[in-house]
């Protein structure tokens, strides 16, 4: 079942492990070390079949890699998958979660784990009752998602900025893609600096519970803003969708965005600015690094998340002085940071 997704892959390590008394898989993948242990976080969902669960832990922890590289730090890339029969609650879920926790710990730190969906800072605390290599417990490193959604903030401001000429947020309209944990802070940060705010989520609920315009999930894409940004699942942005775009900019949170890679070529060839995923929605392995192993205050993290605004003009500016995309310019920029570290 697992074999041809196996030798398809360019990582480093694979741990894969059936959980008998949850009927669930556990996926545990290592993409690369050569910046240092692998990071990444760990998700909890239900996959049509268990091989779904396996590929998105190999495409999650490839990300993973160029994320670390690209905020320059000394990290490698890996990510962990929970393939459930149900999101399980209770006694079931806390006896699956230490069970997970001696998995990870039984690799001894090459994998480092942290929060993704459906996972939060108290089922990290589980976690860590068996196993040493975590992060973002609570009163820790905390809620990851907070960071996040600041660097993707000032994401943001700098792709207005290079397309507008000008950072300023207010009469901006930006509609805000999935309003979990990252979106709806997202939401509330892009609201204060004066945007227009439009939300859209498939839990219609909790979109409507944030204040902002409602737009209808199904709308979300051909509806007309200055800025669409994915906050939710990945692989929304395809052949099919990009046409129907009616933005000037796409940037949000969301892990691996595009469809394939030459999503980035069909935004570009409309005219419409693509932030690289994984550099603008880098501010949670900032904060998770930068809180526990390094020891940053919060000003010296908030440097940071402004940082991933100015690694974006960079970016920008390169891709229109060399003829490539803005996602061309940010493989180049992880691919030397690696051949860096590994000479």
């Amino acid at each position: 079942m697992f074999e041809d997704l196996l030798r398809a892959w360019d990582g480093e390590e694979a741990v894969i492990h059936y959980d008998a008394a949850s009927g669930a898989w556990m996926f545990v993948c290592v993409h690369s070390t050569t910046l240092g242990d692998a990071a990444g976080g760990t998700r909890m969902r239900v996959y049509p079949q268990p091989a779904d669960g396996l590929t998105d832990a190999m495409k999650l922890s490839s990300a993973m890699t160029q994320k670390w590289a690209a905020a320059d730090l000394p990290r490698g890339g890996g990510k962990a998958v929970l393939a459930v029969p149900e999101l399980l609650q209770g006694e079931a879920r806390r006896e699956l979660l230490l069970r997970y926790g001696s998995l990870v710990d039984s690799l001894g730190g090459t994998y480092r784990t942290a929060g993704d969906m459906n996972i939060s800072p108290s089922d990290l605390a589980v976690v860590a009752e068996r196993c040493a290599f975590v992060y973002g417990t609570p009163g820790r490193g905390g809620n990851s998602g907070v960071g996040t959604a600041r660097a993707c903030w000032h994401g943001i401001k700098a792709s207005v900025e290079h397309v507008f000429g000008s950072p300023d947020l207010g009469g901006r309209s930006v509609l805000v893609q999935g309003v979990g944990s990252v979106g709806g802070d997202l939401a509330r940060l892009l609201a204060d600096a004066g945007a227009r705010v439009l939300v859209s989520d498939v839990d219609e609920e909790r979109a409507r519970a944030t204040g902002f315009e409602f737009v209808p999930a199904a709308d979300a894409v051909a509806t007309e803003c200055d800025v669409f940004s994915p906050c939710a699942v990945g692989g929304t942005l395809d052949a099919d969708s990009i046409p129907r775009l009616r933005c000037r900019i796409v940037a949000g949170s969301a892990n691996n965005q595009l469809g394939e890679p030459a999503d980035a070529t069909r935004m570009h060839e409309r005219g419409i600015l693509y932030a690289p995923d994984y550099v603008i929605n880098a501010g949670g392995i900032i904060q998770l690094y930068g809180m526990e192993d390094a020891g940053w205050d919060a000003e010296r993290l908030e440097q940071a998340y402004v940082h991933v605004g100015e690694t974006l003009l960079e970016l920008y500016a390169e891709a229109e002085r060399d003829g490539i995309t803005p996602a061309e310019a940010a493989a180049g920029l992880v691919a030397r940071r690696l051949s860096r570290r590994a000479a």
